[in-house]
């Protein structure tokens, strides 16, 4: 039988152009490894918006994993710019394979 691990799956929405300040925040946070994918749409509590790469408000998702004393110092380091910048932060477990990797 494959033994699993309870790791943090952890994603951020952010404007791209604050992506750099994520990925640091995440290797601050001794985090390895990240995967960022393009959102083009969404709606939230100011309405909808879209990619608008010409005024620069386009925006990320950044994927992450990791062991839960990680992810809780990722969160710590994140929350101050999570209002300042529209920042969401999402986490929950999910079970892996190879939890030494995360």
């Amino acid at each position: 039988m494959i033994e699993t691990v309870t790791r943090k799956r952890i994603e951020i929405l952010s404007d791209t152009a604050l992506l750099k300040r994520v990925t640091d925040a995440i290797e601050r946070a001794g985090i390895t490894g990240w995967s960022v994918t393009p959102v083009l749409s969404g709606k939230g509590s100011e309405g909808r918006w879209r990619e608008e790469r010409v005024t620069g408000t386009d925006k990320v998702v950044v994927l992450t994993i990791a062991a839960q004393d990680k992810a809780m110092k990722l969160a710590e380091d994140l929350a101050p710019v999570l209002t300042k910048f529209g920042f969401i932060l999402s986490m929950w477990d999910v079970e892996v394979i190879r939890g030494e990797r995360f």
